[in-house]
This record gives structure tokens, sequence and C-alpha cells, in this order.
């Protein structure tokens, strides 16, 4: 049985004045992550330009990949260098479908704009998929067609384009319809 990938979100409010230094650190302990077993991404969501809490996001196969990061002395050497920089941290872990569209640490958006970045991105890649491999399928019945279709489509719709489409529609799916404030935003590396 196979586990579900792992989300480690953390949330780290600026000192006063070190907001550029907690950036570069933060992006410092994502470039650190790239090189541990299991690591599939991380982001940042920077604050507004009158704001100071950002938000980390480390993805991992599943638990003990995430565990063996978290303890690992490379990471601890990484937290002590951003003594000073940051102050009340918050974590959440969080598995499976949830975490594409929050937690408590980010609100969650309306059920139909979770619909609409998720058939955004899976209509491109259905669609090239079936261009691709279509006529190869075409002499199978509908069950065993929609099986190898389906087994090939998820894992890159779990782990890639879901997450992708996410993250470039989040100003989209968590602005608020009541707030003038702009949308944080974004950075993602692998």
């Amino acid at each position: 049985m196979s586990t579900p990938p792992v989300t480690l979100m953390v949330s780290r409010r600026a000192a006063h004045g070190r907001y550029q230094a907690l950036l570069a650190w933060l992006h410092e302990g994502e470039q650190l992550a790239t090189d541990f077993p299991g690591y599939l991404g991380s982001g940042i969501l920077a604050p507004p330009s009158d704001g100071d809490e950002f938000q980390i996001i480390f993805r991992f196969s599943d638990e003990p990949t995430l565990n063996a990061w978290e303890h690992s002395a490379s990471r601890r050497a990484w937290l002590q260098r951003g003594n000073g920089l940051f102050e009340r941290p918050r974590e959440t872990r969080v598995s499976g479908l949830d975490d594409w569209f929050g937690t408590s640490l980010v609100r969650k958006p309306p059920r139909w704009k979770q619909a609409v970045a998720i058939w955004l991105a899976f209509f491109p890649v259905s669609l090239a998929f079936n261009l691709v491999f279509g006529h190869w399928l075409a002499s199978l019945g509908i069950v065993p067609r929609i099986f190898l279709s389906t087994l090939a489509l998820t894992p890159l719709m779990v782990y890639l384009f879901i997450p992708l489409s996410t993250h470039l529609l989040a100003g989209w799916l968590h602005a608020s319809p009541t707030s003038a404030r702009p949308a944080p935003q974004a950075s993602r590396s692998r």
C-alpha cells in the first residue's frame, strides 16, 4: 500500500527589519531540501508589501522522507542560521488532496474555484494524452481504455499538474472578494 505525499507548511513572521534576510534564508532552505530523497517540491508565499508573515511549503513523498529531512544535521544547521530572523513560527502537516487548497494556515477557496483549478489542469493533460496515445488505445474496449488512461494520468495529475495549477492560480484561488489587499507573491523551486 502506498502512502500519500506529505506537506509541511511553515509560517514565519519576519523579525523587525529582517524581511529581506528572512526571504534569502527561506530560499536557502528550499535549496537545501532539494538534495534529500523523497523531496517533491517547495514554495514560498511572500506576504504583501505591508505584511511580514511568510509561508513556506515543503512536500515530500511520504512521512519517513519528511522526517529524515526534518531531523537532518543540515536542516538543524540551517535553522540555527535563521535565529533572529523570525518570530512565532507555526508548522502544520497535511497529506492527501486537502493540501492543494490550504489548511488552517491558508484559507481554502470555494469548492467551485477548486473545481475550476483541477479542470484547468486535467483538460489539457487529458487532451494531450488522447492525442498522443488515443490511436493505440482505440482498439481496446471502454473499460481497459479508461483503466490505462487513468492509470497513466492520475500520478501526473497528483504530483505535477494539479499542484502546478493551484500554484499558478493561487492569487485567484485565495483572493478575498471583500478585500482589496494584493494577493501574495509566490515562488517555486524544485
